[in-house]
């Protein structure tokens, strides 16, 4: 039985007060293996890492006390805001997530199990860590096998010859997020500041996410969408449950009289990072979809993935998973 570390635990009862505790620690960056404090909501993902001594945090800084972190309120012009402390039950249930933003429900009920949607929030899972097999095992594991390029080895075990880590990006709502064109704000203690969810994620397996040290990712704001928009998002894992994506498929399309007018593709857990399909977009939008133009997509679709051989799967079934599923995810939009 894996214990955890021994380590401080701080309930913030605002934000201000869990920026405060952050600054004290000099150097902390959440979700830093070398990092001396982090911030945690739900603690489905960074509690099992600390058993494995993924993170070994002096401090955690506890987020799930913070009244001004949930709740949900949507207005018809402007849209809907969530607060980073919604737990994705609540959001996977939420009926006017469910009619307007159907896709994030649809990602937020595919994460994890039923229990761990009760704990996990929307704000800890656009803030997960990045997966690989010879990251996320045991120290005693990773110590045997020498440890890897994300652990502070000079080589990633993946892809010896490369120049970077390739863990892969696994948070099911950040895809559907960034389809919808979604925004976050990030409370810091010089101020807040607004960024698309699509520029929370870059290409470096280590630190995907781009937060600096001592900010806190505070809500989460969805567009108004006009008539005639659908999405989906399609998943594919070992298991029907519980497992993280081996490969995901966010869509969303707007119709006017069956021609589309704005489509939006962004492929999940293929490579560091949720990756936007541009030229598949470009080719369904001002078009009726037909059979032949779907297909075409998910060929895009095919070639423009990439996944390494760091999860579940081979590199094959994983590019194949990707094309069936883009397919899968255009053709519900037509029906």
């Amino acid at each position: 039985m894996m214990r955890l570390p021994k380590f401080e635990y701080r309930a913030a009862r605002s934000v201000a007060e869990a920026l405060d505790w952050m600054g004290e620690f000099s150097g902390a960056v959440d979700k830093d293996p070398s990092a001396r404090a982090m911030l945690m909501a739900g603690g489905t993902d960074v509690l099992p890492n600390m058993k494995q001594r993924i993170f070994t945090p002096q401090v955690i800084v506890g987020l799930r006390a913070i009244p001004e972190l949930r709740g949900m309120v949507y207005d018809p012009a402007q849209g809907l805001r969530i607060g980073a402390g919604v737990p994705l039950n609540e959001l996977a249930t939420a009926p006017l997530v469910r009619e307007h933003y159907p896709a994030l429900a649809i990602a937020a009920e595919a994460i994890s199990t039923p229990q761990l949607r009760e704990m996990g929030t929307i704000g800890g899972n656009l803030c997960l860590d990045t997966r690989c097999n010879y990251y996320n095992q045991s120290e005693f594991w990773r110590k045997a096998r020498e440890y890897c390029l994300k652990k502070g080895s000079e080589i990633c075990r993946v892809a010896p010859n490369g120049t970077g880590c390739y863990a892969v990006s696994s948070c099911d709502t950040a895809p559907v997020l960034i389809a919808f064109g979604a925004t976050v704000r990030i409370a810091s203690r010089e101020g807040d500041r607004i960024a698309p969810v699509r520029d929370l994620y870059h290409d470096d397996g280590i630190h995907p996410v781009r937060l600096h040290a001592g900010e806190v990712l505070t809500d989460i704001y969805l567009p108004a969408l006009a008539d005639g928009w659908r999405s989906t998002y399609e998943k594919y894992r070992v298991r029907g449950s519980f497992d993280f994506p081996i490969a995901g498929v966010a869509a969303a399309a707007r119709f006017d009289d069956a021609i589309c007018t704005e489509a939006r593709l962004v492929l999940q857990a293929v490579t560091t990072h949720p990756l936007p399909l541009p030229e598949a977009e470009a080719l369904l939008i001002g078009q009726r979809w037909t059979p032949e133009l779907i297909e075409a997509a998910a060929g895009i679709a095919y070639k423009s993935a990439h996944p390494m051989d760091n999860t579940s799967g081979t590199i094959a079934l994983r590019r194949r998973i990707v094309k069936a599923y883009t397919r899968r995810a255009l053709e519900k939009l037509v029906a």
